[in-house]
């Protein structure tokens, strides 16, 4: 690659993982409007949904989210009424994460949402698929230590 070439724009990966995520949020923010969710609200759910009772730092790692952005996320989910937060009783220290029945009862609303933004991308469904994996294989690549988190398809 020509010395000039390398710093292109359209040459980045980074510009082209950063903007294909957002154009991602954009197609789901109109289906997650209907659940009253953002999309951080909505990946936080999924994780939940998959394994309640985790520590704000379980929850943390899970989804490459700090304490400052998880902690007022949490806040506004338990004012929707969709999770408790409280100290666990074998470790004050920790803050665990609980899945209250409305919690449990928006999952139930949630079934729709990946089949309707994987229309809204107009790949095929084996593709998406195959995009995910690559993804996957990105972040293990980068955190080869960590468990990257199962995708919800």
């Amino acid at each position: 690659m020509e010395r000039d070439e390398a710093l292109k724009l359209e040459n980045q990966i980074c510009f082209a993982i950063y903007a294909c995520a957002r154009e991602i949020t954009k197609l789901y923010h109109p289906v997650l409007k209907e659940l009253g969710l953002t999309y951080t609200q909505y990946i936080a759910m999924l994780a939940l949904w998959e394994r309640d009772r985790v520590t704000v730092k379980e929850l943390g790692e899970r989804l490459y989210l700090d304490s400052g952005t998880l902690t007022p996320l949490l806040k506004k989910l338990e004012s929707l009424g969709y999770v408790l937060r409280a100290r666990d009783r074998s470790d004050e220290r920790q803050l665990l994460i609980e899945v209250t029945e409305a919690g449990r009862a928006l999952k139930e609303k949630a079934f729709d949402v990946p089949e309707k933004v994987f229309c809204r991308t107009g790949l095929p469904t084996g593709e998406l698929v195959e995009i995910r994996e690559k993804m996957t294989e990105l972040i293990r690549s980068i955190h080869p230590a960590e468990q990257t988190p199962a995708s919800p398809h």
